[in-house]
């Protein structure tokens, strides 16, 4: 790739991409791989396994020996009771097999998931902006909670039950042989048509249970959707809609599970009829080989209780491979965000940016396209030259390409066409995180977390001092109500600071800037949604944060753009005028009505 031209492929949305392949458990294959980072538990689970399948399967065994020696002991009290505390010792053996199956198996199911949901996320941070306008982050959220849970479930129930009904029902398939072959042989006749009705259903319930979880996925998408908006909507009286529309989301999602339910149910019942009632037949047989005197009562007693245990894991296996194909649509869907590859990312060997930085800005003939509108260019051709220290007032209609200017200069997204430099070096030459580390960004509103003021402060530069963190605050007239909150700067601000007014946020994100300390400042309208108080509060931080740094305003207010060392005009994607303030206005061009539009007779 040359300097002067970028290539950006258009990413495709993973959600659709992927649901016409064909589903199987292959999917599965990261969630073991991510138990087996942890062999000394997965050991001590397969032991438990192996421990308790084994007492199971030895319970009919003492049951045999109870019959056949215990009652048939001419009622000698010490021998009958020998093999009942062999059935005791077998109980006890269960119990503390089957509690350290537990615990050993829920364990890795709670690490395993914590693990995946570690590396889904990190994935995530990797990812450009432009990957969350073509995937919604809130069906992305459904899929870290709902699918995540379906796998910790798979991991620390089904995979247990799993493995435990297969170990008996090869145990116990031996046992059956040791005790009458040639019953077991008529019972091994009957596995065919078990394997029938799975292969029969298995095809339509993998695609209906991914279906289901998708339609899961919508209902959570939707329910953070709407409380994220309760204002709007309760403003607007719109909960009767929006009730209306979760409950047509809740009944779609009913009638894919009615579906899916019912075609595990039509399965389940196949192999039930199929496996008990073949059994059934078999011990009917033994019993009437019981009376010819061809076997012991012990014997068709232990036939019976081992013929149940492998008929029950046979059957709890059919239902078991359900649970595994649904967890693995919930993997394939998981796996499908982290293998994701960031659109933006630094070449295997990123060209040092010059230090220290002086804070040059360049766009030569920049053309871009954004992946969700590549019919229509959000810039067409576009240079721009920003000086070290230079204030650049950009303002323009609706559309013009403003905030696209911001998001090309931290390197969200790559031109098409054209080249962006940073201190001399094309942005595609260095390495995305040093690019914005030497820029600083305040939006039109100010974004908050879900944490302490002083966290929220710190964001910009986490390693600050308590003074640094105070001498940002009273840069940025945040010092009065940050020392009136009920815990000082370890109070919080709940979800996006909703217990701040909007010019105390934004006096926030002013001071989060100044911490950064960065040489190039962009500043999206960011006293344009204030009332006026607010505003001059803000215009007053705004001035100490321009000091000495190369500043791009996207402008809304008068003041602005007056105090700017130059303004750009944009319209439709193109630079079409530049100057100062006086000289543009008596241009009589495109900056004269926009100002004489949003300022009236103050920008006389």
């Amino acid at each position: 790739m040359d300097e002067t031209s970028t290539e950006t492929r258009p990413q495709r949305r993973i959600f659709r991409r992927r649901r016409g392949e064909k589903r199987s458990l292959k999917p599965l294959r990261m969630v073991f791989a991510a138990m087996l980072q942890y062999p000394g538990h997965v050991g001590m689970a397969l032991v438990a396994l192996v421990i308790t399948a084994a007492a199971t399967l030895a319970i009919p065994a003492g049951f045999k020996m109870v019959i056949d020696s215990g009652f048939g002991s001419s009622g000698d009290p010490e021998q009958m009771g020998r093999w009942f505390r062999y059935l005791l010792m077998i109980v006890c053996v269960l119990a503390l097999g089957t509690a350290l199956r537990f615990y050993f198996v829920s364990w890795l199911g709670e690490r395993v998931i914590a693990d995946v949901r570690m590396r889904v996320q990190e994935n995530l941070l990797r990812l450009a902006p432009g990957f969350y306008e073509e995937n919604s982050p809130k069906e992305i959220s459904s899929r870290m909670t709902s699918d995540t849970a379906l796998i910790e479930t798979t991991v620390g129930t089904t995979v247990s039950v799993a493995l435990r009904n297969t170990l008996v029902a090869i145990g116990g398939t031996i046992y059956l042989f040791y005790l009458v072959p040639s019953l077991t042989m008529g019972m091994l006749l009957i596995i065919p048509a078990v394997v029938m009705p799975i292969t029969l259903f298995g095809r339509r319930l993998r695609k209906v249970s991914r279906t289901s979880q998708d339609r899961v996925a919508d209902i959570g998408a939707m329910v953070t959707e709407v409380l994220s908006a309760m204002k709007i909507v309760q403003g607007f009286n719109q909960e009767k809609r929006e009730h209306a529309r979760f409950s047509e989301a809740v009944e779609r999602t009913f009638t894919v599970a009615k579906r899916r339910i019912l075609i595990r149910a039509a399965l389940t019942a196949s192999v039930i009829l199929f496996v008990f009632g073949g059994i059934t037949m078999l011990i009917w047989r033994g019993a009437e080989a019981v009376n010819e005197g061809t076997i012991s009562g012990g014997t068709i007693a232990a036939f019976v209780l081992t013929a149940g245990l492998v008929a029950g894991a046979f059957g709890a296996l059919t239902e078991v491979y359900g649970d595994l194909l649904r967890a693995s649509g919930a993997a394939s869907r998981l796996s499908e965000l982290l293998v994701e590859e960031p659109g933006i990312s630094a070449p295997e060997k990123p060209q040092e940016l010059p230090s220290p930085p002086r804070g040059s800005l360049s766009f030569r003939n920049v053309t871009f396209r954004y992946p969700t509108r590549l019919e229509s260019p959000a810039l067409t051709d576009f240079t721009l030259e920003v000086e070290p220290g230079e204030t650049v007032a950009i303002v323009g209609p609706s559309g013009a390409g403003k905030s696209t200017i911001f998001q090309l200069a931290e390197r969200f997204y790559d031109p098409q066409a054209g080249t962006i430099r940073l201190d001399g070096i094309p942005l595609t030459k260095a390495d995305p995180a040093e690019i914005r580390k030497r820029i600083a960004f305040v939006p039109q509103e100010g974004v908050l977390f879900s944490a302490s003021a002083r966290d929220n402060l710190r964001y910009g530069n986490w390693d600050a001092r308590e003074d640094e963190i105070w001498a940002a605050a009273r840069a940025a007239n945040a010092t009065e109500f940050l020392e009136n909150l009920p815990d000082g700067l370890d109070t919080y601000l709940g979800e996006n600071g909703t217990q701040l007014s909007g010019g105390q946020r934004q006096r926030i994100a002013i001071a989060r800037a100044l911490l950064r300390n960065a040489p190039i400042l962009l500043l999206d309208e960011a006293t344009s949604a204030l009332d006026a108080e607010s505003e001059r509060l803000v215009q007053d931080a705004l001035e100490h944060l321009m000091q000495d740094r190369t500043t791009l305003v996207i402008a809304h207010r008068l003041a602005t753009v007056r105090a700017a060392d130059r303004i750009v005009v944009m319209e439709d994607g193109r630079l079409v005028e530049q100057g100062a303030h006086d000289q543009l206005a008596a241009n009589g061009g495109l900056y004269s009505r926009l100002a004489s539009l949003q300022f009236g007779n103050e920008a006389a």
